[in-house]
């Protein structure tokens, strides 16, 4: 920390200082703080070391109002805020974003938006330029939000596939149709044939595509498609154990339980225990996700293994991409099946 020469009290760095101290012009300071363009690598390194030394921390809102941008993005999650704090997923992933953008040091804006007036008002602040760009988590079929923010040329990236035909949405996705196959066809290589599903929201991308994954499965090995073994959830644990529910009194035949969500699966096993069935011996579970509540399950999940560390840097990745001038892209990627003590 620099001295003042008021009465020795200590003044923060400036950007004069790291110049001093690097060697180098205000200029080169600053063409490095910038994004480090036309610097060369001694000179970035040297300037680096510098505010290491001095303790130097950029004054964003003066740099803002040179450069135009607010150096820092949204997480916005179109969810009611319990949601946010049932779901564990959602709080895995905000993590792993603020991590990913820490190494740019570039704070992350949580945003929640799970009404129509707050969707509204939050399209209105972002509109207004107060983050650079967008990381948008969870949408439904319907929801405007993230064409509207196209349209208003604010850099997005959506975690999971656009539900709209023909979306330019930039985004980032576990194949959800490929791990729901991969669960469906663990629990039919068990000998079980009567399996019900309770899908996500069919308003929802991961909830289309891992039903359509639990059809195409059964499909292929023969076994009839009973719509009496189907049902939806909304991801909630409420929703998994009505589900289940629904699904016992209606086919009470059934061995095996596909759940789309870790978290509805514990509520599927609760109705189950309740029924007086065991798990695994007289119905197999299987979930999907592999968040904390699987292995907090009793007995623990067998699962489908998303990678959300990777879907975090991916979006963010993608997001700092666009806010650089680069066209959206698409990222898919792989899940895994992970077998626990409900199968």
């Amino acid at each position: 920390m620099t001295m003042s020469n008021t009465g020795g009290r200590r003044r923060p760095p400036t950007i004069h200082d790291v110049a001093r101290e690097a060697g180098v012009s205000r200029g080169t300071v600053s063409r490095v703080l910038n994004g480090g363009h036309y610097v060369s690598p001694a000179a970035q390194e040297a300037v680096n070391a510098a505010i290491r030394r001095t303790g130097y921390v950029v004054n964003r809102h003066a740099r803002s109002l040179i450069t135009g941008r607010s150096d820092s993005v949204g997480f916005l999650l179109t969810e009611p805020q319990e949601r946010f704090f049932e779901d564990p997923n959602f709080n895995v992933l905000l993590s792993g974003c603020t991590q990913a953008l820490a190494a740019h040091d570039i704070p992350l804006l949580l945003m929640l938006a799970g009404t129509k007036d707050e969707r509204r008002r939050i399209t209105r602040y972002i509109t207004a330029g107060h983050v650079d760009g967008v990381l948008l988590v969870s949408s439904h079929s319907g929801d405007r939000v993230a064409e509207e923010l196209r349209e208003a040329g604010v850099p997005l990236v959506q975690c999971g596939k656009p539900m709209g035909p023909g979306s330019k949405v930039s985004y980032v996705a576990a194949d959800d149709r490929d791990g729901a196959r991969d669960m469906v066809r663990h629990l039919l290589s068990l000998g079980r044939r009567r399996i019900g599903v309770v899908s996500g929201p069919l308003d929802t991308p991961g909830g289309v595509d891992r039903l359509a994954g639990y059809k195409e499965v059964l499909t292929e090995a023969g076994v009839e498609i009973d719509e009496r073994l189907i049902t939806s959830g909304d991801y909630s644990r409420a929703s998994g154990e009505a589900g289940a529910e629904r699904l016992l009194a209606r086919a009470p035949d059934l061995d095996a339980l596909f759940v789309a969500s870790d978290l509805m699966a514990q509520g599927a096993l609760a109705a189950l225990r309740r029924a007086g069935r065991r798990v695994p011996e007289d119905v197999s579970v299987g979930g999907f996700d592999d968040s904390a509540a699987a292995t907090e399950a009793t007995p623990a999940l067998t699962t489908i293994r998303q990678p959300y560390d990777r879907i975090s840097a991916e979006m963010v990745r993608l997001l700092l991409a666009q806010i650089g001038g680069e066209d959206p892209a698409a990222v898919i990627l792989p899940t895994e099946l992970v077998t626990r003590q409900s199968t």
